[in-house]
């Protein structure tokens, strides 16, 4: 059975960083293509980063780039998001994702991504 347990979310001033941690069990992360994802109230989930099987290949949402780095660790099996530069907007709650059909590369869209994590709240204060 796949879990993915997120941690590092928090309370933090506009400018400031946070660095999310996604611990996998069950499912080998350099063999699917794990992503973040983040929903805001009242709105839709909407990508965030990703990365692919090769490890090196990113992807972002324009509202991040330059901004937030995706990355894996592969002993450890786990996913980091580095958010640095955080503005008020990137309040959300942060979803880990990972998709395992072959069929996709890259999940940038919520019905892509096969299992979530439980989320883990980011509150950016101006």
């Amino acid at each position: 059975q796949v879990q993915l347990l997120e941690s590092g979310g928090g309370l933090v001033q506009a400018g400031g960083s946070l660095r999310l941690s996604c611990a996998a069990s069950g499912r080998t992360l350099r063999t699917s293509a794990p992503a973040w994802f983040r929903q805001a109230p009242g709105k839709e989930r909407e990508f965030v980063a990703a990365i692919r099987y090769s490890g090196v290949t990113t992807h972002y949402a324009d509202s991040v780039k330059g901004r937030f780095h995706i990355g894996r660790d592969n002993a450890k099996n786990t996913l980091n998001l580095q958010m640095d530069n955080l503005k008020p907007e990137d309040t959300a709650v942060y979803y880990c994702a990972l998709g395992v059909r072959e069929t996709v590369a890259v999940p940038t869209s919520p019905n892509e991504v096969d299992y979530w994590g439980q989320g883990t709240q980011v509150t950016v204060s101006s």
